[in-house]
């Protein structure tokens, strides 16, 4: 029975080529998308899900209170250590810090390398808590020593060119002997906590209560609750804190699970975005099932002599069901077959838009137990929705009516429905392209906001902390550079990540509200082009650095009517006095997600960690370089231009922009291929009706414009229904920026004449060949 249903099939697939490609391609689309879609939000779900430990395991965070809440994902030193030894119901808990601009060497050799991120100070108990797959040492006792140090298996090679390197050492900031004492496997791309080089903690004080520089996490005991754990949490603040640090710190627990989600507590991937994509995926599949339906339905006219013969002669209506949905089965597969190659074929580039989180996504994935059991019910599930409707309307007609060409294509059921599909589609779409256009135009704000500072061919460069002559020697060194116009030292660009607020006090009384700190030297302002408004800049000789420069948004929060007013005014930050001696214009001390807050200017030489670059074109980075490494001949040059910076800060927006832009063309490719399924019904539907038309004189202008007058009211209502729920989703989604597009009148406006101009041009030609038929031979066929 089997392989007699697949040669009917196959024989009618072959006949009607045309047909069957558009069915396949407009399934590929859609699964292609499902697929592509599964797999990333799998991923991007399953961070640090696969620690067998990970159902117990909580990640302590820190809410500071001051004028405004603070919240971090750090806590002090000491609670891990406390939550290990005083409470029972806790298995384990490990501390890390997470360590930036490190320098490791090779003692005896030159090399030297920069370790941002993957490097770390943590404990033994850190291999207790996580899963690592442990190569060589012993895991209970590496780190349970001073100046020790484990590598991954790929740092191991990168440093060594080997994975025999227990007892080798490592130099640690030019300062520090570091010796190896375990080897583990590379860390998997889907975690957080991806470190290849971990530190043992040094020396430090175990009751250090007063600052937040600890992750930390817990595992549970099995049996143990996390309301347990949130009440130890509580006991802390009477038991080892002061009542100010009471005051000032309250601690959470989260699941672990939350580590890449929470955004407030620095996750990056908020879980509504997750869940959109998902929606998204679901749509594009829907679609293409739609898209099916309304093809199979098409040619249903077409195959009702056969189906009417075949019941003629025996055939059950469940038989012919089942021979309608190997059909389907047969295209279904096809099109699975082909998805999967051009899912491979893409997933290149999504890693490569992923590379910040080294994304190694597969579609192997779906072969996974953990997977399959959703791949291969996708299959049944658009087998199912794509052709059981179609088998349905197929097999109702009688045969009887059929051999005697009773049955007309008007009668058949169903048409309300398959506009319904259409409608469906076309909303889908333009959903979409409003998305497209009101993130574009968000985007582009981005891009072409007046930040409120310089940021074009400015280059900076990370330096050590060291002495203010040392740094002098630097901008000497670097100022002869050809092409190197302006020298500055500082901390951090204007607009950076980290901006902490801070409180401070005005003429001896409490501001009311924190500023966001900058450190720069007497060319910091003039390098980033900060306009004052009032005052002047640092002057070279404050060796005390008891001067101070604000923005507009400080004197106007403090209430004062005039830049002018606060000059030779005394502030206190970070317990010493200062005198406000400019007021510079406000700038975006932070992303465009953010309004823009108070800032000070401060000159710290000792705080410095960068120096910028304000070039001429052609200038040399090489030369660069050069005189960098003659002043810090031990460390190791990293540059980053202030533009690519600011671009990092929208790298999800970015991502996600191109992932709908994509999305956009599958819609507007599968509704114009359900668009096309549904005029060759109409077409046939309405057959003979236009042969009469023609017959009493109607025009092919006229015959043509009254096929496409159906169409287009379909795409018109799928426009009025989707216009404002896009304009709400939109609206919700500019919601996350302080500074953001309007949504105007003529966005939705041209995604509607968009899809209108799209709709008119596929329908149009089939239209205007159904007009320009015979209408004797059509009347004689009928």
């Amino acid at each position: 029975m089997l392989a007699n249903y697949l040669r009917i099939s196959f024989r009618h697939l072959w006949k009607n080529r045309t047909s069957t490609t558009i069915n396949i391609i407009g399934l590929t689309v859609g699964l292609s998308c499902g697929i592509l879609i599964f797999l990333l939000v799998s991923y991007l779900f399953s961070f640090d899900r696969y620690h067998h430990k990970a159902d117990r395991t909580y990640w302590i965070v820190t809410d500071i209170h001051r004028e405004n809440t603070l919240s971090v994902d750090a806590t002090p030193r000491a609670l891990g250590a406390m939550l290990r030894q005083d409470y029972p119901f806790v298995e384990n808990a490990v501390r890390l810090e997470n360590l930036f601009g490190r320098v490791i060497s090779i003692p005896g050799t030159s090399l030297k390398f920069e370790e941002s991120r993957n490097i770390c100070f943590t404990e033994t108990q850190f291999f207790d808590v996580f899963d690592v797959q442990w190569l060589h040492g012993n895991k209970g006792t590496a780190l349970s020593s001073p100046n020790t140090v484990v590598l991954s298996e790929r740092y191991a090679q990168k440093y060594f060119g080997s994975t025999d390197v227990i007892g080798r050492t490592l130099r640690f900031d030019n300062q520090q002997e570091l010796t190896v004492t375990g080897v583990i496997g590379n860390p998997p791309s889907n975690t957080k906590l991806g470190y290849e080089v971990m530190v043992s903690y040094p020396v430090i004080k175990q009751t250090d209560w007063g600052s937040t520089r600890a992750m930390c996490f817990v595992a549970l005991r099995n049996g143990a609750s996390p309301q347990q754990l949130t009440k130890a949490l509580s006991q802390v603040h009477g038991k080892y804190l002061s009542a100010g640090e009471a005051k000032l710190l309250d601690f959470k627990a989260l699941p672990l699970s939350e580590l890449n989600h929470n955004t407030q507590y620095g996750g990056a991937v908020p879980r509504p975005l997750l869940y959109i994509l998902i929606a998204i995926g679901v749509l594009l599949v829907l679609a293409a099932c739609i898209n099916f339906i309304n093809m199979a339905t098409a040619q249903a006219i077409n195959r009702a002599k056969e189906t009417g013969i075949r019941k003629a002669i025996g055939s059950t209506r469940t038989q012919l069901i089942l021979q309608f949905l190997t059909e389907t089965g047969i295209v279904t597969l096809l099109a699975v077959v082909i998805s999967l190659v051009v899912v491979q074929l893409n997933l290149p580039m999504l890693n490569n838009a992923l590379s910040v989180i080294r994304a190694d996504i597969s579609v192997l994935w779906l072969f996974r137990p953990d997977s399959l059991g959703w791949f291969i019910g996708l299959i049944l599930a658009v087998i199912l929705l794509a052709g059981l409707y179609p088998s349905i309307v197929l097999t109702r007609f009688s045969p009887i009516a059929v051999i005697h060409g009773r049955i007309a294509a008007t009668k058949t059921r169903g048409v309300t429905l398959r506009k319904t599909l259409v409608v469906t589609q076309f909303f889908i779409t333009q959903f979409f392209i409003i998305a497209v256009i009101v993130m574009t135009a968000q985007v582009r704000y981005i891009q072409r906001t007046d930040l409120g500072f310089r940021k074009e061919a400015i280059l900076t460069v990370a330096i050590p902390a060291s002495t203010a002559i040392k740094q002098q020697t630097l901008r000497q060194q670097l100022s002869q550079v050809p092409g190197v116009e302006q020298v500055s030292l500082g901390l951090e660009t204007p607009a950076s990540r980290r901006n902490d607020p801070n409180p401070f006090t005005y003429e001896n009384n409490n501001a009311g509200f924190p500023a966001n700190v900058k450190i720069g030297d007497t060319e910091y302002a003039s390098l980033f082009g900060l306009h004052f408004l009032a005052g002047r800049n640092f002057m070279s000789n404050d060796t005390l650095n008891a001067e101070a420069i604000v923005t507009t948004m400080l004197v106007k929060q403090l209430g004062l009517a005039s830049p002018d007013d606060i000059i030779g005014k005394r502030i206190n930050i970070w317990g010493q006095d200062k005198t406000v001696i400019g007021v510079v214009d406000d700038f975006h001390s932070q992303d465009l997600h953010h309004a823009v807050k108070p800032v000070i200017l401060l000159n710290y030489p000792s705080e410095n960690r960068m120096v910028a670059l304000k070039l001429h074109p052609g200038a040399s980075i090489a030369a660069i370089e050069q005189a960098w490494n003659a002043v810090y001949p031990e460390q190791v040059f990293h540059m980053t231009f202030v533009d690519d910076v600011i671009a990092q800060f929208y790298l999800v927006e970015s991502i996600l922009l191109g992932l709908i832009q994509v999305f956009s063309f599958v819609a507007i490719l599968i509704g114009c291929l359900g668009l096309y399924g549904l005029v060759l019904f109409i077409a046939a539907a309405r057959n003979k009706e236009i042969g009469v038309r023609k017959v009493f004189g109607a025009s092919i202008t006229s015959l043509t414009s009254l096929l496409m007058k159906d169409f287009i009211r379909l795409v018109g209502i799928g426009i009025v229904i989707a216009t404002p729920l896009a304009y709400m989703a939109m609206n919700k989604w500019l919601q996350g920026f302080a500074y953001r597009v309007n949504i105007s009148w003529w966005m939705p406006g041209l995604a509607g004449a968009l899809i209108v101009g799209i709709a008119m041009l596929t329908v149009g030609w089939e239209s205007l060949k159904a007009a320009s038929k015979d209408p004797v031979k059509v009347l004689k066929a009928d």
